[in-house]
């Protein structure tokens, strides 16, 4: 069931949210030059996927957790995408083709070993990663990944169709802080 509803909300968030879309692209076209980041993430059962968002960093800063990453490396264009959320917008995609869910574990990078074991432990490795979850609305990073596991953990064990819209209207009210940066 929350497949489908995965389905039918990212293609009618690509449809409707296309303009908004378009206008964030070219303005990231003279923010950066290259407005969409492509990342190369841990997905369902461990396999690779690449995770598309809109650019918020320049296009030299190591590709590192945001947690590890500097704050002088995000643009001013790039700090509205990230206070707004509007940087997630293109993950819409990887959503539609089924890589991801709206409602899951954010995707982390190959080299953040310790949460992926950490993961890996709790079982959270075997579902798909999501643009939102109970970690990103209760301001958990990357930066913990033993709480940040147990807190996917818990959120996986009490995934409901009322939680799973409960994580999606209290990230776009607003709630939670988005990807820390040192």
């Amino acid at each position: 069931m929350i497949r489908l509803f995965d389905f039918i909300f990212s293609l009618l968030g690509l449809v409707i949210g296309a303009p908004i879309l378009i206008l964030l692209f070219v303005i990231g076209l003279f923010d950066t030059g290259s407005p969409l980041f492509r990342q190369k993430r841990v997905g369902k059962s461990e396999e690779p996927f690449v995770l598309v968002k809109f650019r918020t960093m320049r296009k030299d800063t190591e590709s590192v957790a945001s947690h590890l990453a500097s704050k002088s490396a995000i643009t001013t264009f790039g700090r509205f995408l990230r206070r707004t959320k509007l940087d997630e917008l293109p993950q819409l995609w990887n959503v539609l083709k089924g890589e991801m869910s709206l409602v899951g574990p954010r995707p982390c990078l190959y080299n953040q070993q310790e949460l992926i074991e950490q993961r890996r432990s709790k079982g959270v490795l075997d579902v798909r990663p999501g643009i939102t979850g109970l970690a990103q609305v209760s301001d958990i990073d990357m930066s913990t990944p033993e709480l940040l596991a147990e807190t996917d953990r818990k959120m996986l064990v009490d995934l409901s169709l009322t939680n799973y819209f409960k994580y999606i209207f209290m990230t776009v009210s607003g709630k939670g802080s988005g990807d820390r940066v040192r």
